[in-house]
């Protein structure tokens, strides 16, 4: 197919980002189309000056403007709703901490909007992410290979990590050889009225949220215990791997379980629901010489445990636990024939610095065992795997 007829339809979200994205696509030759996703309609829960919707999209079409490209706005606040604002709730609801912005990439971004774009015809979908996707051969099959940006300081691979072979065989990332630095002198030497706009903060397509409030929606407050447990409570943090046997690895992996008996009240919260392992805001307790961070929380007895100091050995494990059926293949012949353990990098938080670690197979999901221990390892967020600058696989730690 011609390079002129190729289309792409642009997720244009209103920042310099997917503005400079679609930019370079039109530059190359690519029939562009800019589509704005609405996904969000209640502002009482977003900070109205930090990202709203309605300037967002304003702003997109005068980028579509400038750049002679066709525009649209598509409503999916429904979809939105449903898989990933019901998903939150029900996940902070039983103590979890959900990525809400991993899950609107697979869910949102790459599934519903694009199958609306093949339906405009597309080729193709991009976006402003900081990634890069490369197409290899291997077996005389396609394999398409989930790439850090080439700005570490920007690189978005992990918000990718659920994304399937098929998703990224559709995808283009343009921006992914590119510094943020670069892609505002691009946008000012083309007079986007995106250039020095700010980057938006917070939920996926929803803005900087107020996320207590946003969260009270549905979990209403309720007042319970915070009970400080002491760092010289062994008993819970001298756990350490002496083998891999099953049985040692599921203990080491499992969170620390505290009782009320273990420490002592200092305050009280609004609802543990509200929290998350190693939270330091929000707490509202003071007369500590070192920052208190969550190291746990009970939603069925409404306690929240705590401990001073970030080096506080409750914040710290030295192995996770991915279910099977929350395991994610990006590139499943990686793995392949892969017995035992062999080494990995990994991350279990966006912008962490990738860690080393041994990866196992057991019958029941994925052991990873880092090399050194980590802090604040949290129930419902992603592990992100890679191989050198691959993301590889992801799962749900449990």
């Amino acid at each position: 197919m011609a390079l002129d007829k190729t289309r792409v339809v642009v997720a244009l979200s209103g920042g310099v980002d997917s503005s400079v994205a679609a930019y370079l696509l039109s530059k190359k030759g690519y029939d562009v189309i800019g589509v704005f996703m609405k996904n969000w309609h209640d502002e009482s829960v977003t900070i109205s000056k930090e990202c709203p919707w309605l300037e967002d999209s304003y702003d997109a079409m005068i980028v579509s403007e400038k750049l002679s490209i066709p525009f649209q706005t598509v409503d999916l606040s429904i979809d939105y709703q449903k898989k990933i604002v019901d998903y939150m709730f029900n996940e902070y609801e039983k103590g979890n901490t959900p990525n809400p912005d991993v899950l609107c990439n697979r869910e949102i971004k790459f599934d519903i909007f694009l199958k609306i774009a093949m339906k405009l015809g597309a080729d193709f979908i991009a976006t402003g992410h900081y990634c890069r996707v490369k197409k290899i051969t291997k077996n005389n099959e396609d394999v398409f290979r989930l790439l850090e940006g080439k700005d570490k300081e920007k690189d978005q691979s992990y918000f990718l990590c659920q994304l399937s072979q098929n998703q990224l065989s559709k995808t283009l990332f343009p921006l992914g050889e590119l510094t943020k630095k670069e892609v505002r002198l691009i946008a000012k030497e083309q007079g986007l009225i995106t250039a020095e706009k700010k980057d938006s903060q917070g939920l996926c397509f929803i803005g900087k949220v107020k996320l207590p409030d946003f969260l009270q929606q549905k979990l209403k407050p309720k007042k319970g215990k915070i009970v400080k447990i002491l760092s010289k409570n062994k008993m819970y943090f001298d756990k350490d791997l002496e083998n891999f046997s099953s049985e040692n690895l599921t203990l080491v992996s499992k969170p620390f379980k505290y009782n009320i008996e273990d420490g002592h009240c200092i305050g009280y919260h609004s609802g543990a629901h509200f929290f998350t392992v190693g939270q330091r805001k929000g707490l509202a307790v003071g007369g500590t010489k070192d920052p208190l961070f969550v190291l746990g929380t009970d939603v069925k007895k409404n306690v929240i445990y705590v401990g001073e100091g970030k080096n506080h050995p409750g914040l710290f494990r030295k192995s996770l636990f991915i279910n099977a059926e929350d395991f994610h293949f990006v590139r499943e012949d990686f793995f392949l024939n892969k017995k035992g353990t062999f080494k990995i990098k990994a991350r279990i938080r966006y912008r962490q610095q990738l860690q080393q670690a041994l990866f196992l197979f057991v019958d029941k999901g994925v052991f990873l065992i880092f090399e050194n221990k980590q802090s604040a390892i949290t129930k419902g967020q992603f592990a992100a795997l890679y191989n050198g600058q691959e993301l590889v696989g992801s799962g749900v730690i449990s």
